[in-house]
């Protein structure tokens, strides 16, 4: 029998695996049918995660963690039992000051995060206003991280659908956002693309699979069927000859012209109106590498930055950080779908190339890991 699971979802291109399981008929293989709830605002998909309208979620990353951590007045306890996307952001700033970055010198080649950083803080030395989709996020993460908690930026929460609009109105000059929606603003708002997220960490977790804390122990086998059925959306998704078919489901799921979901997928982005483009191979990642796995290091680092610009002790909040990240869930329930990594941490960091690791069956290669100032962030220490 056929059973239905309530999901919820913001419209973005990492929402992909949840729209294609249903779709691409995974879920059916799994016998389940997956109902989807678009919604545009993240508090409101984690409320209706948290009061049990829905059993899971699309989730920005950090919101899990801020939860578990009590910050922004919502007390909340979810699960992750998968990532569902590495990267898939974009930074971009209004003409104005595209312009004026150019005037310090600037030249976009949409890698070195170095430079850029030196001329926007050149041409905005007295701060920024910069848009993201919710204070708890990978997106305002990034920022902190490369431009640091002393630039002076104001980080004005915005909707995804809502940033073109921002910048058009001047209530924002930059934004930090998931695709399609910084395409979105190149079309509509003359924004200008200056860095992908994966300049600043080339292996941040964006999106995950959140469950109401325990739902997963409740409902063992629909917890399974729907962790495969997800799992296997990303796979298919990360093949290139997919590419095609996904845009088209997507831009009717999304609302948007499948050609800016095809560029997002496939890399290969329009940074302004001029026509100006760049491709960067690694923009998003569905799957290679083990981007599904929930590793404790990545929840631990959201939650040692998190906490200590809060005021909380930064070791104990990147620990109850990582206890909501459920790699034993993950092992339990994909460990004859998956190859899996032998641990459920590693180093943050520390891989400027791709390296193999040890695996349940062979071993495996994880993909590229550093941060744009060559820092490493170790679990077990850190300080």
């Amino acid at each position: 029998m056929t059973a239905e699971i309530h999901l919820g979802f913001v419209p973005l291109l990492d929402a992909a695996p949840l729209i294609l399981a249903e779709r691409m008929g995974f879920a059916a293989e799994e016998r389940l049918h997956l109902r989807l709830h678009p919604t545009r605002s993240w508090s409101l998909l984690r409320d209706m995660l948290a009061s049990g309208h829905i059993a899971a979620a699309q989730m920005l990353s950090a919101v899990p963690i801020a939860g578990r951590l009590g910050l922004g007045g919502a007390a909340v306890s979810f699960d992750v039992p998968m990532v569902l996307s590495l990267g898939g952001q974009v930074i971009g700033v209004s003409a104005d000051l595209a312009q004026a970055m150019r005037d310090e010198g600037f030249y976009s080649d949409f890698r070195d995060a170095i430079a850029a950083r030196t001329a926007l803080r050149r041409a905005r030395p007295a701060g920024l206003r910069v848009g993201v989709p919710f204070p708890f996020s990978m997106q305002a993460e990034l920022l902190h991280l490369w431009l640091g908690d002393r630039s002076g930026m104001t980080a004005i929460t915005v909707p995804p659908a809502r940033m073109a609009d921002a910048l058009i109105s001047g209530e924002i000059e930059a934004f930090c956002v998931g695709e399609p929606w910084g395409a979105v603003a190149v079309d509509c708002a003359a924004a200008e693309l200056i860095l992908p997220g994966t300049a600043i960490w080339s292996a941040a977790p964006e999106k995950v699979l959140a469950l109401r804390q325990g739902w997963a122990e409740a409902h063992p086998d629909l917890a399974g069927r729907l962790l495969r059925a997800i799992w296997r959306a990303c796979r298919w998704l990360a093949q290139p000859d997919s590419r095609a078919a996904a845009s088209d489901l997507l831009a009717h799921a999304l609302n948007v012209d499948p050609e800016m979901i095809e560029r997002a997928l496939s890399g290969h982005l329009l940074l302004s109106r001029s026509g100006a483009t760049v491709n960067s191979p690694d923009f998003v990642n569905f799957h290679a590498g083990a981007a599904n796995f929930p590793w404790r290091s990545q929840a631990a680092w959201l939650g040692w930055h998190l906490g200590r610009r809060h005021g909380l002790d930064g070791a104990s909040a990147a620990g109850t950080a990582a206890d909501c990240w459920r790699p034993d869930l993950f092992r339990q329930h994909l460990g004859t779908d998956a190859v899996l990594p032998a641990a459920s941490a590693k180093v943050e960091g520390a891989n400027p190339a791709p390296v193999t690791a040890g695996a349940n069956r062979g071993t495996l290669t994880l993909g590229r890991n550093t941060f744009f100032d060559g820092r490493i962030f170790d679990l077990s220490a850190p300080a």
